[in-house]
């Protein structure tokens, strides 16, 4: 298994071990283990995603892979009010953020604030491999 996807497999166990105060339910160790399946992936327009944990398995705090085909973006910047983290496990990305943008590769983390300005796209000629967290509040 290769390093990236073991920390993936370590990011994705503690983030759904953390708790709320307000936590209802009780999980099963079924419903805390998720192991990727390329059967389980969501097609996009320029690769597809992988939720390790959805808006409906905690309180709105997701987890996700994207994986993106050289060349494209999931989508042009943009910005929300909830902030965002990206992890780059595999591949070469260009992370835009307000107006600058940088280059980095694999083991890199991605902070995107609350409102800023931001989007990643593959900048190599292999597929990008990412992890996205955030939190979507409760409508």
């Amino acid at each position: 298994m290769k390093t990236g996807i073991k920390l993936l497999a370590v990011v994705a166990f503690c983030f759904a071990l953390q708790t709320t105060t307000a936590q209802e339910k009780t999980y099963t160790i079924e419903e805390c283990v998720n192991t990727f399946s390329e059967e389980k992936t969501v097609p996009t327009k320029a690769g597809y995603q992988y939720w390790f944990a959805d808006k409906d398995f905690l309180d709105g705090r997701t987890i996700k892979m994207s994986v993106v085909a050289p060349g494209k973006s999931t989508h042009a910047p943009h910005k929300h009010k909830e902030d965002e983290f990206f992890y780059v496990l595999e591949g070469k990305a260009k992370f835009h953020l307000d107006g600058k943008e940088v280059v980095v590769e694999s083991n890199t983390s991605l902070y995107c604030p609350s409102w800023s300005m931001h989007g990643i796209s593959n900048a190599g000629d292999t597929e990008l491999k990412y992890l996205v967290i955030k939190k979507y509040e409760k409508e």
